[in-house]
């Protein structure tokens, strides 16, 4: 019997329970997950409100250029995630993530510490790479407990739970710079890495070889291809790559979008937080409806409205009839709905690589983030002072995203027809 077949086998006589026992309770589990997700999430959110100091006090002239403390983390949060799956493989979950974590302490005081803003920007990659390692041995620890809906019920959870921290995020970087400076918020990430590091080394289980039922992990160049040649792992990966650029664009333009074209000031943080919170509020809605309608039939709706939105959004932007309200209530839409595609596009990735978990997230996880960088780095620099470059890129990004999906499923797939996720 292959491992693809004895992993066919446990799945179906266990599908609502993990391959392992848990030696920790199950909301602690999840919680733990969704923190280390969290990390990265916060490590940029947090940033936003210090953004203009921070461009202050290296004197950066170029308003867009202060977006490359976003994205050049991005960046190396991209690179990072190609190494630390195939390593976890090989040598464990656990030691994997406390070299990744130790990796991103380092960046985070690089950064304390930086006196120029080339300086701040080589630690913030620092910190990608290091922020990619809880990411991915995240993802690949569902993957070897869960499969196929129950792994995207249980990914909706984390996400619930996860983005509520960044959703805080901006408010509590708005006021550690009121009563600090921008170092100050690089400590706060200092400490919820420590945290992170303690909490998980003591209380994480290990769990790369007993969900295989194999000693024995594949050779690199054949686990590399097991990901990257399956249609639906490199597909939804791609395709949520996409989806994220949304995601990446927004967050690297939002402090000028509602301080510099709606005047919104020091209530920005409050702002994105509430918009943020609508992916909390699907991801809870996601996990009740995935295990009732399926992965697909829920994301793929969820993705045809989202672009119905988009494309709305960015007409009213061109014809210059999107105030505040019509934009803030159509980004808070398109969030809640990016909230159903997300973590079922992520499942629908990893669904075929549960013998291959550690690198498949990573290859999902870096071709994602490396398209997010790419294509949210573009909107965001395309800024001129207006609307309409973020809500073409919505639309743009989602299309594609979609194209993307059809060629994969095919049209007698599409909405989970004839497929059992």
């Amino acid at each position: 019997m292959t491992t693809s077949e004895r992993e066919a086998r446990i799945q179906a006589s266990r599908p609502d329970t993990p391959a392992i026992s848990l030696s920790i309770p199950f909301v602690e589990f999840v919680v733990l997950i969704a923190a280390l997700m969290a990390l990265t999430a916060l490590s940029i959110d947090i940033m936003l409100p210090a953004l203009p100091e921070i461009a202050s006090t290296f004197g950066v002239v170029r308003d867009n250029d202060r977006q490359l403390v976003v994205i050049l983390y991005m960046v190396g949060f991209a690179v990072g995630q190609m190494l630390f799956g195939p390593l976890s493989d090989r040598l464990g979950r656990k030691p994997v993530l406390m070299t990744g974590l130790a990796i991103f302490i380092l960046g985070t005081l690089g950064a304390i510490l930086a006196g120029t803003f080339e300086t701040l920007l080589i630690a913030r990659i620092i910190q990608g790479v290091g922020a990619a390692s809880p990411r991915i041995i995240a993802v690949a620890v569902v993957r070897d407990l869960y499969s196929g809906r129950q792994m995207a019920r249980v990914m909706s959870f984390a996400m619930m739970v996860f983005i509520m921290i960044p959703v805080f995020a901006p408010s509590i970087g708005q006021a550690v710079v009121l009563f600090g400076d921008w170092h100050w918020i690089f400590a706060v990430l200092l400490a919820m890495a420590v945290l992170a590091a303690v909490w998980s080394g003591a209380r994480l289980p290990e769990t790369a070889g007993p969900a295989l039922g194999t000693d024995r992990a594949m050779t690199l160049g054949k686990s590399l291809m097991a990901a990257i040649l399956n249609p639906q792992t490199s597909g939804y990966g791609v395709a949520g790559g996409f989806m994220f650029g949304c995601l990446l664009a927004y967050v690297a333009s939002a402090q000028q979008v509602f301080v510099g074209v709606f005047g919104m000031g020091e209530i920005f943080p409050v702002i994105f937080g509430a918009l943020a919170s609508t992916i909390a509020f699907a991801s809870f809605a996601n996990a009740r409806l995935v295990g009732r309608l399926g992965m697909r039939w829920v994301s793929h709706w969820a993705l045809v409205a989202f672009i119905g939105v988009a494309v709305l959004l960015a007409i009213a932007a061109a014809l210059g009839v999107a105030g505040f309200w019509f934009f803030a209530a159509a980004v808070g839409v398109q969030f809640f709905l990016f909230g159903l595609i997300a973590p079922n596009f992520n499942a629908l990735a990893m669904e075929p690589q549960g013998h291959n978990a550690g690198m498949a997230s990573s290859v999902i996880g870096s071709l994602g983030t490396a398209i997010a960088a790419v294509a949210g780095g573009f909107v965001g620099a395309s800024f001129d002072g207006s609307i309409f470059p973020i809500t073409a890129g919505f639309a743009v990004c989602s299309i594609i995203a979609a194209l993307i999906v059809v060629y994969v499923e095919g049209s007698k797939g599409l909405f989970g027809r004839n497929r059992p996720a």
